[in-house]
C-alpha cells in the first residue's frame, strides 16, 4: 500500500509536467531493459504527446539531437541516478536552472520510483497486458 501512495503521487500529484514524467520513466524503462514498464508508459506518453520520433530518441538517450536542454538534462539525470545514485554538478545546474527546489525533488522521487518498479516488475516476471503496445 505504501508502494501504492508514493506511486500515486509520482503519477497525479507531480510538479513535473506529464510529458517531463514520461520522458523520465521511458528512460528508466530504457536503461533497465524494462518492458512491461516501457509498455505500460509507451502509451501514456504518446497521450502526452511525445511523438514516435522523441521515443526513439528517449532510446538513444540524451546525446541524442533534438533534445532542449532540460530535456537532454533529465534524461541525463536519469541515467546518473539509475547508474550511481547521483547527479554530476553540470547536470544539477542544467536542472536548477529550469527547475524550482519540489520539481528537482519530484524528478529524483519519480526515477527512484519507476527504479524500484523496474526491479519488481523483472523480479515478478510480471507479463504483458493484452493489448500493451511490445515495441
Amino acid at each position: 500500500r505504501a508502494c501504492t501512495t508514493f506511486n500515486g503521487h509520482i503519477l497525479f500529484g507531480t510538479t513535473l509536467s506529464v510529458r517531463q514524467r514520461e520522458l523520465l520513466v521511458l528512460r528508466v524503462a530504457t536503461v533497465r531493459d524494462a518492458e512491461y514498464e516501457w509498455a505500460q508508459h509507451l502509451v501514456q506518453a504518446r497521450d502526452a504527446g511525445i511523438t514516435d520520433d522523441e521515443i526513439a530518441r528517449v532510446v538513444a538517450g540524451p546525446d541524442a539531437p533534438g533534445w532542449s536542454d532540460l530535456e537532454a538534462a533529465l534524461l541525463r539525470a536519469a541515467d546518473q541516478l539509475v547508474a550511481d545514485a547521483s547527479i554530476d554538478d553540470a547536470t544539477w545546474a542544467v536542472l536548477a536552472g529550469e527547475l524550482d527546489t519540489e520539481q528537482l525533488m519530484d524528478l529524483v522521487f519519480t526515477v527512484g520510483c519507476y527504479d524500484l518498479l523496474a526491479m519488481a516488475f523483472r523480479a515478478f516476471g510480471v507479463q504483458l497486458d493484452d493489448g500493451l503496445p511490445r515495441e
